[in-house]
C-alpha cells in the first residue's frame, strides 16, 4: 500500500525558510487503520503552502510544522479568559450529531417518495460514504494546517491564497445555512396557532420572532460551551423522529386521506387518493426535475463539512476527530434509512409533505414536531455562530478581545450575529418553502462544500507529498483514488449546473401553480 492510499500521509521534516517546498522525503506512514481511525499515532503530511497572514493565528512561522503550530496555539491560550481549543472528540461527537440529526431528516420521506424506496435507500448509503470520506480528505487537511479556523480560509488556501476565494466562501457559508431555520421556526408557530386568526402578518411576526430568539441563543462563544446544547438537542430530535414514525404507523389513515382512487379538490384538480401507494422505483411520469430534486434533499441532509474546520479548530487534540465523525455517519445512516422507509411506507405517495410532519394526523403532529422546538434554535445557532467566528477571527485575530471579556468584542460579536440572523430572516421570505430552499442551497453551495473543495483539496496534498497521485504513483490504489476525486470535483459541477437549473424550475413551477404563498407573505405556511 503506497502511503496516497491513506487518508494521511506523514512529515516531520520542513524546508528551509524561504523555500516553495515545505517538505522533505517524508517518513513512512503508520501502517494499519490509524490512518482512517485518527489517534495518536497518525502523523502530519507537509504543507501546501505558507501560514496566510491574514489566519496566522498568533503570527505563526510560515516554515513551521502542523504539529508546531498546534501546540503554539494552545500554549498562547493559556491563562485567558476564552479558551478555543478545549472539546474532546466525544464534545466534537455530540456537535456532529446535533448538525446532522436535525429537522431535514424528515424531508427523506419525500425524497423516498419521488425517488422511490430501493434508489432512495441506495442513495442514502452512497452519499453517506461519500461524504465520510470527503470528510476525511478535509481533516487530513486541517492536520497540516491548524491555523486554519473555518471554510473560508481552506477556500482561500485551496485557491492559491486569494483573498476573492475567502470572500467567495465567506458569502456561500452565510446564505446557506441559517434561512431555513427561520423558515422553519415561523412554520412550527404557525402549526401550532392556526386556530388563532388574531395574529396579524402571521409568517413575517413569527419569522421575526424565531430570528430574534436564534439570536439571543447564539451569543455563546465557544463550542465546548454549545456542544452541552447540542447533546440536548440531538436527544430531542431523535425523540421527535421516533415519535413520528411510530405515530406514522398506528395512525388510522395519513393526513389528506380520501376512500376515492380519484377526486376533484377545492382548488379544481384531480387528485389520486385510497390507501397509501409505495412503489420501490420512480412511478411512471417521474421528471428528471422532480427526481433532481429528491436527490439534492438527501445530499443537503449529509453534507455538512461546511462546519467541520471549524470543530476541528477547537478540538484539544484534532487527530481524535475521526472517532466523532465515524459514530455520527453510522447513526447517520440507520436513523435516516429507518426514518424515511418507515413514514413513506405508511403515507404513500400521495400524501406525503416535506417535511413529513405534515403528514401526519393533527394532534400527532403537533405533538412530534413540538418535540424538534430545540433543534430548530439550536441548529441555526450552531451555522450562525461558526460564521460569525470566520469574521470575528478576522477582525480581531491578534487582539485581546478574542480571548478576554471585553465590551467591544461582546458587542461585536452581537453585532455581526444579529446582522447574520437578519440576511437568514430575509432569504426566509424570498424562498418560503422547505423542499426548494433545501434542494436550491444544496445545489448553489453543496457542489463546493461537499464535493469540489475537498477533490482539489487530494490533489493539492497529493502534490505537497511529492506529486499528484494521478501522475506519480502508478499503483492501481493511487489510480482509483485519484479517479475517485476527479468524480467528486465532476459531481460537484453536476450539482452546481443541472442541480440550480432543475431548483429554480421547481420555485417557478411552485409560484405558477399557486402550491407556495408569496414572498413576505402574511398568510399561514403551517404544516
Amino acid at each position: 500500500m503506497s502511503r496516497q492510499d491513506l487518508p494521511l500521509s506523514s512529515s516531520t521534516e520542513k524546508a528551509g525558510k524561504g523555500s516553495t517546498d515545505y517538505a522533505i522525503t517524508p517518513p513512512e506512514p503508520p501502517r494499519g487503520f490509524s490512518a482512517w481511525f485518527g489517534g495518536p499515532n497518525v502523523t502530519v503530511g507537509p504543507r501546501i503552502g505558507p501560514v496566510l497572514d491574514s489566519i496566522s493565528g498568533g503570527g505563526s512561522d510560515s516554515d513551521e510544522s502542523g504539529t508546531a503550530i498546534l501546540n503554539k496555539q494552545i500554549a498562547l491560550e493559556e491563562g485567558h479568559a476564552i479558551q478555543y481549543r478545549t472539546c474532546s472528540w466525544q464534545k466534537t461527537a455530540a456537535l456532529l450529531f446535533s448538525e446532522y440529526i436535525c429537522l431535514a431528516i424528515m424531508s427523506f420521506p419525500w425524497s423516498y417518495s419521488v425517488l422511490g424506496l430501493v434508489p432512495g435507500l441506495i442513495l442514502t448509503v452512497v452519499v453517506a460514504g461519500i461524504v465520510l470520506y470527503t470528510s476525511l480528505v478535509l481533516w487530513e487537511f486541517c492536520l497540516r494546517h491548524p491555523e486554519v479556523r473555518d471554510v473560508c480560509d481552506i477556500g482561500q488556501m485551496l485557491f492559491w491564497n486569494k483573498e476573492w476565494a475567502w470572500w467567495a466562501t465567506a458569502v456561500m457559508f452565510i446564505l446557506n445555512n441559517t434561512a431555513l431555520h427561520v423558515l422553519i421556526g415561523a412554520r412550527y408557530l404557525n402549526t401550532m396557532t392556526e386556530a388563532d386568526n388574531g395574529i396579524s402578518c402571521r409568517t413575517v411576526s413569527f419569522g421575526i420572532v424565531t430570528m430574534l430568539i436564534c439570536w439571543l441563543c447564539s451569543l455563546p462563544r465557544t463550542f465546548s460551551m454549545l456542544s452541552k446544547l447540542g447533546t440536548a438537542s440531538a436527544i430531542f430530535t431523535f425523540i421527535s423522529v421516533l415519535l413520528a414514525t411510530i405515530f406514522a404507523g398506528v395512525e388510522s389513515h395519513p393526513a389528506g386521506y380520501d376512500p376515492r382512487d380519484s377526486y376533484i379538490n377545492a382548488a379544481g384538480k384531480t387528485m389520486i387518493g385510497g390507501d397509501p401507494i409505495v412503489t420501490a422505483i420512480p412511478v411512471i411520469g417521474t421528471t428528471f426535475v422532480a427526481g433532481l430534486n429528491a436527490f439534492l434533499n438527501i445530499s443537503y441532509t449529509f453534507i455538512g463539512q461546511i462546519t467541520l474546520p471549524s470543530f476541528i479548530a477547537e478540538m484539544k487534540d484534532p487527530k481524535d476527530f475521526p472517532k466523532a465523525l465515524w459514530a455520527c455517519t453510522i447513526a447517520e445512516i440507520i436513523v435516516f434509512s429507518i426514518v424515511g422507509g418507515v413514514v413513506y411506507a405508511y403515507t404513500g405517495n400521495q400524501y406525503m409533505t416535506a417535511p413529513a410532519f405534515g403528514s401526519l394526523e393533527d394532534l400527532y403532529k403537533k405533538v412530534s414536531f413540538s418535540f424538534m422546538i430545540p433543534t430548530l434554535i439550536f441548529l441555526g445557532v450552531l451555522y450562525a455562530s461558526v460564521s460569525a467566528r470566520f469574521v470575528f477571527f478576522r477582525i480581531f485575530r491578534d487582539s485581546r478581545h478574542k480571548n478576554e471579556h471585553t465590551v467591544v468584542g461582546w458587542a461585536t460579536w452581537a453585532a455581526i450575529l444579529l446582522t447574520t440572523w437578519i440576511f437568514a430572516f430575509l432569504i426566509a421570505e424570498v424562498i418560503p418553502f422547505f423542499s426548494s430552499l433545501l434542494s436550491l442551497m444544496s445545489s448553489l453551495f453543496d457542489s463546493f462544500f461537499g464535493f469540489i473543495f475537498w477533490g482539489v483539496a487530494y490533489f493539492r496534498m497529493r502534490k505537497a507529498d511529492g506529486g499528484v497521485a494521478l501522475l506519480k504513483d502508478h499503483s492501481i490504489s493511487g489510480y482509483l483514488l485519484a479517479a475517485v476525486n476527479i468524480l467528486i470535483i465532476l459531481i460537484g459541477v453536476f450539482f452546481l449546473t443541472a442541480g440550480t437549473y432543475a431548483s429554480v424550475v421547481s420555485i417557478i413551477d411552485q409560484f405558477e401553480d399557486g402550491s407556495v404563498s408569496s414572498v413576505f407573505t402574511c398568510a399561514s405556511n403551517g404544516l
